[in-house]
């Protein structure tokens, strides 16, 4: 059988799993602000899903969106989902021969469609407590020239939870514009960080931020996404946007309605998932070996190192999963260092966090006697 069918068949059984409590894919599964739901409905009742969206967006929501990322002179391509908008913009910057410079643990997708367009493509290795867990500035300098086309950029770090000073992110603007480089900044995660800075608010000639509604909203199953970046960057993207009809309306109704709502509705989100990452390093840092390197995470999950007790993380997913529990394995984002830890999400009720907690011992033991599985996704 196909990877690709064996793949989807992993995730249609988790998602036909009844009571499966997610702890993997940092999606947010706590309930919306009501007037979310209500703009579901609204839109239903009224039929308006019958049209077709605008095929940018929806011009409000294109505006709060600038206004949620602090950069109101951006223009903005709604899309369906982040992953489609990091599928758009690689497909059209990325050159054959060129380098796509990037972290390595890093979101994958991109570095797939990085390649797929031709592409070569650079990791530069951040999982180092010496550095923080983070790229550096002197890193990135030494490995850009003037073939690199584009640095990308996901802060905070999905899978480390590590996000960037504005310093750094000014130093890395700096570093682009002397080769001429695009610089993707995906801030998915930047909702759930104390603090963060937009690089295009220093380089809006070439920088490109990437937002997503799937983390903070919780929006994950209904797809939807955007490009913030300068007009001509946004024309490019418009040319042959692979939702030229506009996106899910649905989607887009229940977006405005966060965003309006957001700042009644996610400090309690903000505060809950803090309180999930206290309990779960807590109940890892009492197994021995276990470490936790990044706390608190500025994203909404932790990461916990499991190789300095012997338990391979790809074992210890599988025996959670016995228990209706799911988790990822380290080697979902990196090849490289994916043997050492487990990403726990973490966006999610606190009896479910708790549950990790309290199977966590048991799980340990249980590992000890997993065989790797082969189609771990």
């Amino acid at each position: 059988m196909k990877t690709f069918e064996i793949r989807n068949q992993y995730f249609d059984k988790l998602c036909n799993t009844e009571g499966l409590m997610w702890l993997g894919q940092n999606t947010n599964h706590y309930a919306p602000h009501s007037s979310v739901r209500e703009a579901v409905i609204k839109a239903i009742d009224s039929g308006e899903y019958h049209a077709y969206a605008p095929p940018a967006g929806f011009e409000e929501l294109r505006r709060l969106i600038r206004e949620d990322m602090g950069i109101p002179e951006a223009s903005v391509l709604v899309t369906d989902g982040a992953v489609e908008a990091l599928y758009n913009v690689c497909s059209n910057i990325c050159k054959p021969g060129t380098d796509f410079v990037t972290t390595n643990p890093s979101w994958a997708w991109p570095m797939h469609f990085a390649r797929k367009a031709g592409a070569n493509v650079i990791e530069l290795p951040i999982y180092s407590a010496e550095q923080g867990y983070k790229l550096t500035v002197e890193q990135l300098r030494a490995a850009v020239n003037e073939n690199t086309r584009v640095i990308y950029l996901v802060d905070p770090n999905n899978p480390l939870g590590t996000c960037h000073t504005e310093e750094e992110i000014r130093a890395f603007t700096e570093i682009a514009r002397s080769v001429g480089a695009y610089l993707i900044h995906d801030s998915t995660y930047s909702s759930f960080a104390e603090s963060f800075t937009p690089a295009f608010r220093f380089y809006p000639e070439k920088s490109i931020q990437i937002y997503s509604f799937s983390k903070w909203l919780g929006l994950a199953g209904m797809r939807l996404g955007a490009v913030l970046a300068h007009a001509d960057i946004i024309e490019l993207l418009a040319t042959a946007p692979p939702n030229n009809l506009g996106s899910n309306v649905l989607s887009q109704r229940a977006a405005i309605a966060g965003l309006k709502s957001k700042a009644e509705w996610f400090p309690e989100i903000w505060r809950r998932q803090r309180r999930n990452q206290q309990v779960v390093a807590e109940a890892a840092l009492k197994i021995p070996g276990f470490a936790v390197p990044v706390y608190p995470s500025q994203a909404n999950l932790l990461i916990i190192e499991t190789i300095g007790a012997g338990i391979k993380p790809e074992a210890l997913v599988a025996a959670y999963q016995t228990r209706g529990v799911m988790i990822r394995q380290g080697a979902y984002h990196t090849k490289m260092f994916g043997d050492r830890f487990v990403k726990v999400s973490l966006t999610v009720p606190e009896e479910w966090a708790d549950r990790f907690c309290d199977l966590l011992p048991e799980m340990v033991e249980l590992a000890r006697t997993i065989d790797v599985p082969k189609d771990l996704f």
